[in-house]
């Protein structure tokens, strides 16, 4: 997937300045697809000079102009064909896995801690996400339409971070008592 793409979903759920972008990046999107503010504006850039976004001036008093963007014409077919192409497998590249996997080749007890700080961050964001869904999506059962994929999105964000927090647990107590067998 490209960043335009993301982008186009952004703009498509709501018009915004290149800030206002980011920082739904920060807080949403960027959860799943990550993109740095330079990546985003540049990005903008680039789909106004290709028509696929409309970009209009807005006067602020005292500050800048300020440019929000919206779906463009093209931008609109682009969208529709991109959702229509079949997407590809989520592949995995995780560098805490190579470790695990290399671990007879180092310090367990380095690895055991490598694993409880990912599980701590991990915690954290479950902790977030579960807050973002009680708070955005009260009654989920009542959704429909861009609020009901936006709230499966959420899901799958809370599903994949129960799982990695169950799979740390697993391998915490497994190098734990790999640990206990090399020293006994």
């Amino acid at each position: 997937m490209a960043l335009e793409h993301a982008i186009l979903v952004a703009l498509a759920e709501r018009a915004g300045s290149g800030y206002e972008l980011a920082r739904r990046f920060d807080k949403s999107i960027g959860f799943f697809y990550g993109a740095s503010h330079q990546q985003i504006y540049r990005t903008l850039k680039r789909m106004d000079g290709d028509g696929w976004i409309s970009c209009e001036t807005v006067p602020q008093q005292g500050r800048p102009d300020k440019k929000v963007y919206s779906v463009g014409a093209d931008g609109r077919v682009e969208l529709r064909r991109w959702l229509a192409e079949p997407s590809s497998p989520t592949v995995l590249r995780d560098e805490l896995s190579l470790k695990i996997r290399g671990a007879s080749h180092g310090d367990l007890s380095v690895l055991l801690e490598d694993v409880r700080n990912h599980r701590t961050e991990h915690q954290l964001r479950l902790q977030l996400y579960r807050q973002l869904e009680a708070r955005e999506f009260p009654d989920p059962g009542t959704l429909s339409g861009m609020a009901l994929h936006q709230y499966l999105v959420q899901r799958g964000g809370i599903v994949l971070e129960e799982g990695l927090i169950a799979w740390y647990d697993e391998i915490l107590t497994a190098l734990h008592n790999d640990v206990k067998g090399l020293t006994a």
